[in-house]
């Protein structure tokens, strides 16, 4: 029989309470349990040393015999020094997806253009501004020299 370590769920809505089980990987979440070793009340303070209980000697006990810990209860564990924990590191995990990835590109793809196309407005709208002034030196020459003629 693969027995585990784990979390059965107590207490009312939105007040979590739980008991730390011994059980038959097969039973229920909430159901048939073997034994019970301890509890954790995530509703306490971090610091306060009744947020976890735990009966280590019966823990060790069944770690010794094969029972399997779930994270939760593995962290228990391991702060209690019953069995270590290997530390997890996953530094793919705050990467975007795919999808999400080419939707980035397109998204810098398009300002990029955008920027481009505003670049290229702003050096017409200098090289209009700048033409008009250059044509009309030419015709007040002109019409100075028509006044004195």
């Amino acid at each position: 029989m693969a027995t585990s370590i784990r979390l059965s769920r107590g207490g009312s809505k939105k007040r979590p309470y739980y008991r730390i089980v011994v059980a038959d990987s097969r039973a229920p979440r909430d159901g048939k349990f073997i034994e019970r070793i301890g509890s954790y009340n995530p509703v306490l303070p971090k610091g306060d040393e009744k947020r976890v209980v735990l009966d280590i000697d019966r823990a060790k006990h069944w770690v010794e015999a094969g029972a399997q810990p779930t994270d939760r209860v593995a962290r228990f564990l391991d702060a209690a020094g019953v069995k270590e924990r290997k530390v997890r590191n996953n530094p793919n995990k705050a990467e975007p997806g795919q999808k999400a990835k080419d939707r980035a590109e397109d998204r810098a793809a398009k300002a990029a253009e955008a920027a481009e196309a505003a670049e290229t407005a702003k050096a017409a709208a200098a090289e209009a501004a700048a033409a008009p002034a250059a044509e009309e030196a030419p015709a007040e020459e002109a019409a100075a020299e028509q006044a004195e003629g």
